[in-house]
């Protein structure tokens, strides 16, 4: 699915002794917290996969090979379209790229002296994906196990001094571990002595073993296990374990008195029967794995009920406390004196995952007895589809970072509808732990826009985030950096400079410019507003990012001249490193020399094009062009643009440009810039705006503006000669597949073919809602019709490669979509292929999956794309365009009075639109 990210603005308030008044406000990012993984996995193309690129140090595969491919041995590597048995691999240049060992995962220690280095494997085999999985309220569960299924690891971790010249001292590895030890959940002590982390290994029958508890000295690398009894283990299907001091965790351990798993009744009890005698108003989106009856109720129970344990470190002591529950969250206060502990309990539903659960939670002391319940809040099955709406009652129960135990959270006015119009929307309130008798919460702060959060300072300065849709890059001033405390908590850090009074704090920004990112570091006065830029990435040919604060382990204000970040530096070819930049002299040192990860493409040509859209809307895009091309001995190219539209409010903001043309290429499993290898021009992420300015909704003109984008990028890449005409393929990953499928309908004259994975095509099938469209099907009949590509399948000419995970749990994309959409292009007679993926979900994992889905994707490309023998000139817009119409003929023609559809008219006479889709089309009821 796509995330859209959302600027917030800021409070600036000062002393809670005094009335709050607002003091400055400015457009801001969320705070920057010190991440402790700097890496994060990806698998797929889509949005979130594709800002994670954006994270420094990518999780990206070296080697391969760059074998140029002609259109003749490329026909005799593509087998006939009736091959569909077996796993196939691709072409050995680009198997080797995403077979290579991934680079390992960095993290740094609280006090910033040591870091590790996380080692993973390359992407895991089918029968991993293979092992039984429970599907509960939304969870994915390994029953044997106790844990989440399908979890990625790490399978060692190598520990490194920094030293103070900033280089990195010899590897100390974790010892002691079992032989093929699966490592998970690896986190600090808070003094940094000691990592706690879970250990699994495989079983002799290939399933994997129950997770137990391990601790490892820092300083020897020395590993043990936790608890010295062998039948006390991890139950991680929600929270697993928390350090409360750095001696003494809390785990969720899996009960000792439990049994053996519920067994399903041979003969049910009666008929599953859902109510609704109440008249309430209750819509969800399309949600996947949810409960269905008694049976999985009673399964739900068993996996994710905990028992919580208190061990010391030596593990000589174990406590059990409190009686076994689902819990889903353990927050102790910074004092360490307290425990915040989130549980979840029934009633349960069958129409909405966990997380809209009944939710309690508690207040314990840190020893583990029960001091006070701050909330239980009901089942909330009725919360709005409309974006930024929220649950009632309590919401973000937070500790006060900079306080030793005050909590902190907020509560709506507007009963969680963000359609209401009220004010305030949103009143934050704090108390203490242990308040007095009769003592009420304190009003801290009223928004008028939805809560985003608190970055803390001290008694005198903290930033109350609040949002909408702001959409404007451009006037982003950064957000705060935030240090560590002595506790373990994180508060904006305050810096002084010599010889001034006043005091500052760093903001750290992405820099939006009309000529891409250039991120800085301000030092803003927050006495006066003022800003002075004390850092820039450089311009020209890199692109740097500041990470982290790393002068923070002492407390009070830092001064400036002391300043210490960790910043990330990359270029078009130069893969990213990590650095640390010292002020006064801001020298930098550099930390990692991390090898190329692919040295066969390291002269890939890389460059942001600007274009304009018919209407005006400035639109950017990636393009990519292999090694040694020569647009004049070469020619135009074979192209394959890959793309996911995104809803905007506005024309200027969606003309603003994101991303940074320096940005070194990151190549994820199954990324489009794979085909770089097979001499392919990629025209990757170019913008699809879907616009809808003032009261106008974005979506009932979705296919104006998708054709019209689209138009816009091909004739731009077919201007500048690097891109062939009659062969520019076009694909996408969820919504982008949705959008492949639109254009192949309705822009045949744009496209020679195109690849579709995991969408959703058939938007009638999400009635209650899809991305940012907040409008139900009742309220919308004519856009979601006319946005469905299940509804045009027969117009669709050119050959589409649909793919799909076969357990796809991503809302709005259930694999049906994928199957009913190839009957419909089947029995219209396109040339078309489904290729369904045993075991995978929404993002293919499995090594198996991804290859073959490369091969399924070269294949296609070979075949209708770099051996498209049309030479003519593809069909004009209008050509194409010519029965634009049909459905509104079709139906017009039944009854001219009573049909409204493309052009606007009711189908009122019809029993269900469905109905009227049928008769007009003849469809078979697959519908």
């Amino acid at each position: 699915m796509r995330l859209h990210k959302v600027y917030h603005r800021f409070s600036i308030f000062h002393s809670p002794k005094q009335p709050l008044t607002l003091s400055h406000f400015l457009s801001l990012k969320p705070p920057d917290r010190p991440p402790l993984h700097l890496i994060k996995p990806f698998s797929s193309s889509s949005p979130a996969a594709a800002r994670a690129r954006a994270m420094r140090l990518r999780n990206i595969a070296p080697e391969g090979s760059n074998g140029a491919t002609r259109a003749a041995s490329a026909a005799a590597d593509c087998e006939d379209s009736s091959v569909g048995n077996g796993y196939r691999l691709p072409p050995p240049e680009i198997k080797d790229i995403v077979d290579a060992p991934p680079l390992p995962t960095i993290s740094f220690s609280p006090h910033r002296d040591k870091i590790l280095f996380l080692k993973r494997r390359s992407l895991p085999p089918l029968e991993e994906l293979a092992r039984p999985e429970e599907k509960l309220a939304g969870v994915r569960i390994d029953g044997r196990c106790n844990s989440r299924s399908r979890m990625s690891y790490y399978t060692g971790i190598g520990i490194y001094q920094l030293l103070n010249d900033g280089t990195l001292g010899p590897e100390k590895e974790v010892n002691g571990l079992p032989t093929g030890a699966k490592i998970n959940f690896i986190s600090w002590s808070n003094d940094g002595t000691h990592l706690a982390f879970s250990v699994r290994t495989d079983e002799d029958d290939g399933s994997s073993s129950k997770l137990r508890l391990w601790v490892a000295e820092t300083k020897t690398g020395k590993a043990r296990p936790l608890f010295q009894t062998q039948d006390i283990f991890l139950n991680a299907v929600f929270d697993n374990f928390v350090w409360l001091n750095n001696s003494t965790l809390l785990v969720c351990t899996i009960p000792l008195s439990r049994g053996d798993p519920p067994k399903k009744p041979l003969v049910p009890r009666g008929p599953k029967i859902q109510s609704n005698e109440q008249k309430d108003i209750i819509q969800a989106r399309t949600h996947q794995d949810l409960l269905k009856d008694e049976y999985d109720e009673l399964l739900f129970d068993y996996y994710a009920s905990s028992q919580l344990v208190l061990v010391s470190l030596d593990g000589g002591i174990v406590k059990p406390v409190g009686p076994p529950a689902i819990y889903t969250s353990l927050d102790p206060s910074p004092d360490e004196k307290y425990i915040m502990i989130c549980s979840m309990h029934r009633p349960y539903s069958f129409i909405v995952p966990c997380g809209r659960f009944p939710r309690k939670v508690d207040l314990w002391t840190a020893d583990g007895n029960f001091i006070r319940d701050i909330c239980d809040l009901p089942l909330a099955e009725d919360i709005p589809i409309a974006h930024n709406s929220v649950r009632r009652g309590k919401r973000s129960i937070q500790w006060r970072a900079d306080k030793p135990s005050t909590l902190v959270w907020v509560e709506t006015q507007d009963g969680g509808d963000a359609k209401i119009e009220v004010s305030p929307r949103d009143i934050v309130y704090t108390e203490p732990a242990e308040p007095h008798e009769n003592d009420q919460p304190i009003i801290l702060h009223k928004l008028n826009l939805r809560y985003g959060g608190i970055s803390w300072c001290d008694d005198s300065l903290a930033l109350v985030y609040e949002s909408w849709s702001s959409e404007d890059v451009y006037s982003d001033p950064g957000s705060p950096m935030l240090r560590r405390t002595p506790s373990g908590s994180y508060v904006i850090a305050k810096i002084k400079k010599e010889g001034d009074e006043s005091t500052y704090v760093l903001l750290n920004g992405s820099g939006a410019t009309p000529q891409g990112n250039v991120p800085f570091v301000d030092l803003f006065d927050i006495n006066t507003g003022d800003k002075e830029r004390i850092w820039e990435s450089d311009k020209e040919k890199y692109y740097e990012t500041v990470v982290a604060l790393m002068s923070d382990q002492d407390e009070g204000d830092m001064p400036l001249n002391r300043l210490k970040v960790l910043t990330s530096k990359e270029s078009k070819t130069e893969n990213t490193q990590y650095y640390m930049l010292s002020w006064p002299e801001k020298k930098a040192c550099q930390i990692t020399d991390f090898p190329h990860p692919y040295p066969q493409l390291s002269s890939l040509k890389k460059e942001m094009i600007r274009y304009e859209r018919k209407d005006g809307v400035q639109l950017t895009a990636t393009l990519y062009l292999p090694p040694n091309y020569d647009p004049a001995r070469d020619g135009p190219l074979p192209c394959l643009m890959w793309s996911y539209p995104g809803e905007f409010k506005s024309k200027n903001a969606a003309s603003q440009v994101r991303g940074s043309p320096n940005e070194f290429a990151g190549i994820g499993s199954t990324s489009p810039l794979l085909w770089l290898a097979r001499r392919f021009a990629i025209l990757s992420g170019p913008t699809i705006p879907i616009i809808g300015e003032g009261t106008e909704e974005a979506n009932d003109s979705y296919v104006e503006q998708l054709v019209a984008s689209a138009e816009a990028a091909v004739n731009e890449v077919i201007r500048r000669g690097v891109a062939h005409p009659n062969k520019i393929a076009i694909g996408g990953h969820s919504y982008g597949a949705f959008m492949t499928a639109n254009l192949l309908a309705h822009a045949p004259h744009l496209f020679c073919c195109g690849i579709a994975r995991s969408g959703a095509y058939n938007r009638t099938l999400t009635p209650f809602g899809f991305q940012n469209e907040d409008r139900t099907l009742w309220e919308a009949v004519n856009t979601y019709v006319e946005m469905s590509p299940f509804i045009s399948a027969n117009k669709i000419k050119k050959p589409i490669l649909l793919i799909h995970g076969e357990e796809d749990n991503n809302s709005g994309t259930l694999t049906l979509q994928s199957d009913r959409f190839f009957n419909a292009l089947k029995g219209h007679g396109a040339l078309c292929r489904l290729v369904i993926l045993p075991l995978e979900s929404h993002g293919y994992s499995a090594r198996e999956s991804v290859m073959h889905v490369l091969w399924e994707t070269d294949r296609w490309l070979q075949s209708y794309c770099v051996a498209n023998a049309n030479e003519e000139p593809l069909a004009t817009e209008e050509s194409s365009n010519k029965d634009t119409s049909d459905i509104d003929c079709a139906l017009e023609q039944m009854n001219p009075s009573s049909v409204k559809l493309m052009s606007g008219r009711p189908v009122s006479n019809f029993n269900s639109i469905s109905e009227a889709i049928r008769l007009s089309y003849k469809l078979p009821h697959f519908f």
